[in-house]
């Protein structure tokens, strides 16, 4: 494997540097807004083709690799510009691409891939966790389609969305289901979260879905979900590298020019040992996501090493950015100080698209196998 990234990758990280620069100040300003995103910038990102990021041509899409796609999502979380990407261009439209119907995808995937459309995964469920246990929520058969009767929790940008991806139990297993955010029976809630970003509790209240609007064939929604989350999480895990870095350079930047007791705080040893163990493990962390990504370009299986990246990586975004804090002293614990920006969206990544916990329990059985 090549560590260097190539002349075009290059180039496509200096473009989206740049568009995510020009967006940086919406970042404090979408905290807990509704909406959760700044429509110019989605359309910015549509224009430059990153909406269909890994769709295939022939939906509209720009057919990049993983390892293309790390390179971006590294940028987006160097910035912190929020964005249903993850939640639409990436999970919704990898499961309408490996599950979905030639109808669905028609319908569905050109226009995510132009922005025009918004699709997101209404998945967990109150007080139940990230694995094919935590669906619970009921789809019973009825009339020849489904009623669903339950809640979903934390769900991404759920107010802008023009379809849910709803994982729910039948009789054949988990199945997913593509739902109207505004049909009768849906109630959308807003939650607070540890990173102020924007999420909705959805409440499904004997909602009617056709059986059309089923993805895949029955039983087949988790082995589909599953699937889509192992390039995902590469993803995410690239994101999490370049906030690390991000609050990485904070800190860095703060100990060359807060001084104290007539030098540089960067001077004391045990700063300095922070800063050099902080750097080293957002290094591995991107060779380990790079890693990660040019296999699953080649072909190879990922299942360990996809979420041994995210598990590695959001870790690494949550140690740096709280030595981060530290290292500002009492003015780190402010919300007028990025570094908080940073660590509260390093939990925020560790808490979903499969916890450590989950994270884990993946990796040990792949090794116990």
């Amino acid at each position: 494997m090549d560590l260097d990234l190539t002349e075009e990758q290059q180039m496509l990280r200096e473009a989206v540097a740049g568009l995510c620069a020009d967006a940086a100040d919406t970042v404090r300003a979408l905290e807990n807004d509704p909406t959760g995103y700044d429509e110019g910038f989605w359309s910015q990102l549509a224009a430059m083709g990153l909406t269909g990021l890994m769709l295939p041509e022939e939906h509209g899409g720009s057919a990049m690799g993983l390892l293309d796609a790390a390179v971006v999502y590294e940028e987006f979380g160097r910035s912190l510009v929020p964005s249903p990407h993850f939640a639409s261009s990436v999970v919704a439209a990898g499961i309408l691409q490996a599950g979905g119907s030639t109808a669905q995808q028609a319908e569905w995937l050109p226009r995510i891939a132009d922005g025009e459309a918004i699709v997101v995964p209404a998945w967990l469920e109150p007080d139940n966790g990230t694995g094919p246990d935590g669906v619970q929520l009921p789809a019973v058969a009825d009339g020849g389609g489904f009623v669903l009767n339950g809640a979903k929790r934390h769900v991404p940008f759920a107010s802008s969305a023009d379809r849910l991806v709803v994982p729910a139990r039948t009789d054949a297993g988990i199945d997913l289901f593509l739902v109207d955010p505004a049909a009768d029976g849906v109630t959308l809630t807003q939650q607070l979260t540890v990173a102020s970003d924007t999420q909705y509790r959805v409440d499904l209240d004997g909602v009617r879905v056709a059986a059309g609007d089923r993805i895949g064939g029955a039983g087949t929604g988790w082995d589909t979900l599953h699937a889509v989350m192992l390039d995902a999480v590469v993803l995410l895990a690239a994101q999490a590298v370049g906030a690390a870095e991000a609050a990485h350079s904070l800190a860095n930047e703060y100990a060359k020019v807060r001084h104290q007791f007539d030098k540089p705080l960067g001077a004391f040893q045990s700063i300095g040992h922070y800063l050099a163990d902080g750097i080293t493990a957002i290094d591995g962390a991107r060779v380990l996501v790079h890693q990660a990504a040019w296999s699953r370009d080649q072909g190879r299986d990922i299942a360990t090493l996809a979420p041994m990246a995210k598990l590695f990586a959001t870790q690494t975004c949550r140690d740096v950015s709280s030595t981060t804090i530290q290292i500002h002293g009492g003015m780190g614990f402010t919300v007028e100080c990025d570094a908080q920006l940073y660590f509260r969206r390093a939990k925020s990544w560790q808490l979903n698209w499969w916890d450590d916990a989950h994270l884990e329990e993946l990796i040990a059985a792949e090794l116990l196998d």
